[in-house]
Order: structure tokens, then sequence, then C-alpha cells
């Protein structure tokens, strides 16, 4: 049975010059052919998260592409938007656009740490925690994160905290055997 509306690699191929022309790339499709009518969701992510505008723009442009496949039979819903805090950060790309965030861990030895991202080199996350009254910088390798999640904010980050986390590891280091 067909259903009208392209397939995740279809839409995926696609829209990611367009995407990537604009600074971004397609983190996933999802395509719901039982909503009435039908939605494609196109989820892109960048080095920095896209402003209304920007999604406004991408989603014109992604309109027009799609109806263009001359496949589409009938209205669809289109959505394009970014990825959700809840969304696990699960790779180092993940990591870098978060830097300056604060997040939860589990690491692999079942411990949990939550603290603040710092640069990512190489295969190891900075990562600012507090300890006691003050703040200690930790290098954590990213094959030992089990989970990871940003927290939400409701309130400025401690400015030192902060630029611990953006100064580039320039401090001292705690390494995380």
């Amino acid at each position: 049975m067909t259903t009208g509306l392209p397939s995740q690699t279809q839409v995926t191929e696609l829209l990611g010059g367009e995407f990537g022309r604009a600074g971004y790339e397609i983190e996933d499709v999802v395509i719901d052919t039982r909503a009435r009518p039908p939605r494609i969701t196109v989820i892109a992510d960048g080095d920095t998260a896209p402003d209304l505008d920007t999604v406004a723009a991408l989603s014109r442009s992604a309109s027009a592409l799609l109806d263009s496949l001359n496949i589409i039979r009938g209205s669809y819903v289109l959505e394009v938007s970014s990825p959700g805090v809840e969304r696990p950060l699960t790779s180092e790309k993940h990591f870098r656009r978060a830097r300056g965030r604060k997040i939860d861990l589990a690491l692999s030895d079942g411990s949990q740490l939550s603290g603040r991202v710092g640069e990512v080199r190489g295969d190891t996350l900075t990562l600012v925690v507090r300890q006691h009254r003050d703040f200690a910088v930790r290098q954590i390798p990213l094959a030992e994160i089990a989970k990871a999640v940003v927290q939400v904010e409701f309130s400025p980050p401690d400015p030192a905290e902060l630029a611990l986390a953006t100064m580039g590891g320039a401090a001292e280091t705690e390494a995380e055997s």
C-alpha cells in the first residue's frame, strides 16, 4: 500500500542540501500516515538552534521542494523544528552544541553527575561540576557516558561556573579515571 508520501530517506536526501546551506543538518524525519492530514516532521539542528524566522524559511523551502516531488497525494502537514531539550545527547556534536548548558549524566560505572558542558576535545568532555562551595573541571571520556540530558534552567548560571565552561579547558582539571 502506498501512502502518497515520500520516505524518510527521500525527505532527507531532498532537503539535506537546502538545510545544509542554511547551516543546519537534518537530525530526524518522522512521517505519520495515521494523522489526518498526514504529518511530515523534520528535526533540524546546527551549532546554533534555529530561531523562528529560520524555521519559517526552512519550512517554506522544504514545502516547495516536497511539492516538487509530485508524489504527494492530497494535503499534508509539514513541521520543521529543532530537537527538544528532552533529546538525549548521544554524539560529540550534541555535546559541542550544548556547550554552556547544564546536563545530567549517567556514567557507565553507574554513577551520576550534574554539571555544565565545557569544551569537547577529541573523545573527552570537559564538565564543570560543583565541588563544595566552588567549581571543579572534570575530563570525562565520551565512551564512559551512558546517558546525558540537558537540564531546563529557570535562573541564570553562576558567572564563575559559566566562565569555566566557556574558557576552553584552560583551568586546572581533575582527571576522571
